[in-house]
């Protein structure tokens, strides 16, 4: 005896498409869109960097900048120079004394 497959009867294509829309909208809100509003964010600071300000290192190396170049920024730390990439900059020290108190 063979028993054949009956399809379940309504719109089951267009609710998988709809399934599937929801899924990537909330994919885009939870993940994609907030990312894009740290990077913008971390891409404003490291515009407004300036000279004489003091900073801390993806690295966690503090120091002070001396120059700023177009990609690159001279800092100052423990009297050593360190020339590094301005994405290598995390945050300043002003930015984590106010987010600690």
């Amino acid at each position: 005896m063979e028993f054949l497959a009956v399809p379940p009867a309504g719109n089951s294509g267009a609710s998988s498409i709809i399934m599937i829309v929801v899924m990537i909208v909330i994919f885009y809100f939870f993940m994609i869109r907030p990312n894009m509003k740290k990077q913008k964010e971390a891409k404003k600071f490291r515009e407004n960097l300036m000279p004489g300000q003091k900073v801390v290192t993806i690295g966690g190396i503090h120091g002070k900048i001396l120059e700023i170049s177009e990609t690159t920024v001279l800092i100052q730390s423990e009297g050593s120079k360190l020339r590094l990439e301005m994405s290598a900059i995390a945050s300043s020290v002003e930015e984590q004394l106010t987010t600690k108190s």
